[in-house]
């Protein structure tokens, strides 16, 4: 098994993890939690009730869009027909 990482020194190569960490941190911030649960708990809530479901995309590709919606509407129009 390998792990899967990007070259060192290299930004780029992870753009996207960086990118949502940031906001995770940015959000929630980083204090301590009491126990392991209450921040899985904290995440878990952020990660649903805002990043995918309420948070907008800021680029004219998606439409200004939350996720969920994009999703949806990705779904709605490859569904077969009947």
């Amino acid at each position: 098994m390998r792990q899967s990482m990007g070259r060192a020194g290299s930004c780029y190569d992870n753009a996207a993890a960086e990118s949502f960490f940031a906001v995770l941190k940015e959000e929630i911030g980083t204090r301590i939690r009491p126990d392991r649960a209450a921040a899985r708990a904290e995440i878990f809530a952020f990660i649903e009730a805002f990043y995918n479901r309420k948070r907008l995309r800021k680029h004219t590709k998606w439409g200004y869009l939350a996720p969920l919606e994009t999703r949806q509407r990705h779904e709605q129009s490859h569904t077969p027909a009947a």
